[in-house]
């Protein structure tokens, strides 16, 4: 059989979509979708939301690739691909996350610097019992940077590391996390549309892989009340004109030697911190993780080699130095979430916020923060829909879809137990 393709974009709520097309059809480098797909909600509902177009006859939209883009699926037979969104008349489609995530690269070329991004992602893994009610996967002895079959028993993690090596993923790291059963997965540092079409893609195999050995992999940000939440950190440095680390000071990491581009983008994240949540921490459970103490990007705050703190300085200088903000999880669709991130950041470099102090407290009983994100959805939003700076920079129309979605959230969630709200978003994310 002659590879078929499997073409796919992630969509606003973060949800892989796609279709398999023929081998014929692959230099054909488009297919279309329906455009109202960006009004429907985890539970099936179609919504008229802001350019779904739903009430204006379901209209298509195209998905547009590169041919050099096509790469190797995990599939039998079959190769992947990620493209962009358009409508029917040629133009971007304003709530494409990829485009969205492209304009922020763009906007950093602008001023001579190439955005790189490395990401972070943790996730717990489930099972069905006997009776096939879904249950925390027993890894027996697992702890904390745990390996080995106590940690995974089934080895589901070394089945998705075999397949992610043989399809070219670039794996930096998989270890077990604080709580189990839960896994961090860590692919190389990349320039930052490569990076973020890595992570969704090896998310997605991830999880299939998962699926394939008996285990439900989730991202979801709090899938088990009494334990810790999922995030996705996103570190971030910048590439000059001549291939040097532009956030390095005279090769030092650090807090002690900010320089200021560094300053910058740290002062942005801070003055857009609520705005952010809005985005990147985008469903009712994320709500559920972001808490005080819970090292987890609720304060509005930084530091240096500070777990406790929302934007990290990464104490190594030179090819290595980096921001690393740990707010988001991957409920966000990861284009968007990054694309927020480096506006967000930006922004402070060209509005020269000042640059609150740095934190001095211990994050869990002392804390110098006086600002934290929304307790809920609902009030993440509403900080979302204000900051009309860190709208526009990441796309308005984009950014409309996103509210009146995450509306409709506020209310279909409205009074699930905890069981139930895990039910309703597991085997989304």
């Amino acid at each position: 059989m002659k590879d078929r393709l499997r073409a796919v974009f992630c969509d606003h709520l973060s949800i892989m979509r796609g279709k398999y097309l023929p081998h014929s059809k692959i230099s054909d480098n488009e297919t279309r979708f329906c455009r109202s797909t960006f009004g429907v909600h985890y539970d099936k509902d179609l919504l008229p939301a802001p350019g779904a177009m739903m009430m204006e006859g379901l209209p298509d939209m195209e998905l547009r690739w590169l041919e050099s883009e096509i790469r190797e699926c995990w599939e039998s037979g079959t190769q992947i691909v990620l493209g962009d969104l358009y409508d029917t008349d040629g133009a971007p489609l304003p709530m494409c996350p990829r485009g969205a995530l492209k304009r922020a690269v763009a906007a950093w070329e602008a001023k001579g610097l190439a955005p790189k991004v490395g990401i972070e992602l943790e996730a717990f893994a489930f099972i069905h019992d006997a009776d096939g009610k879904l249950v925390p996967y027993d890894s027996l002895g697992g702890v904390v940077y745990g390996t080995g079959p106590f940690t995974d028993p089934r080895g589901f993690n070394d089945a998705i590391w075999d397949v992610a090596e043989t399809v070219g993923f670039n794996l930096d790291m998989i270890t077990a996390e604080y709580d189990s059963p839960q896994f961090e997965y860590t692919l190389t540092f990349d320039d930052a549309l490569k990076a973020v079409d890595d992570i969704i893609l090896f998310r997605q195999m991830a999880r299939e892989v998962a699926l394939a050995e008996g285990v439900i992999l989730t991202f979801m940000p709090k899938p088990i009340v009494e334990a810790g939440g999922n995030g996705m950190h996103i570190n971030f440095s910048f590439t000059d004109k001549n291939g040097a680390n532009a956030l390095s000071a005279g090769g030092k990491g650090g807090p002690e030697h900010l320089n200021d581009l560094a300053r910058g983008c740290l002062s942005g994240l801070l003055h857009h911190h609520k705005g952010l949540a809005g985005l990147i921490a985008p469903t009712t459970s994320s709500y559920d993780r972001l808490q005080p103490g819970s090292l987890s990007g609720h304060w509005q705050n930084w530091g240096g080699d500070h777990r406790n703190v929302t934007t990290r300085v990464s104490t190594e200088g030179g090819a290595k130095a980096r921001l690393e903000h740990r707010m988001a999880d991957a409920s966000a669709n990861p284009y968007t979430a990054v694309a927020a991130v480096l506006h967000a950041a930006l922004l402070g470099v060209e509005n020269s916020y000042d640059l609150q102090p740095i934190e001095t407290g211990d994050g869990f009983v002392e804390t110098d923060a006086t600002v934290g994100v929304g307790v809920d959805l609902k009030s993440a939003i509403a900080d979302l829909s204000v900051d009309l700076a860190l709208s526009n920079a990441v796309g308005a129309g984009l950014v409309e879809n996103h509210v009146f979605m995450k509306m409709a959230e506020v209310e279909k969630t409205e009074g699930l137990t905890p069981e139930a709200l895990r039910d309703f978003y597991i085997y989304y994310m």
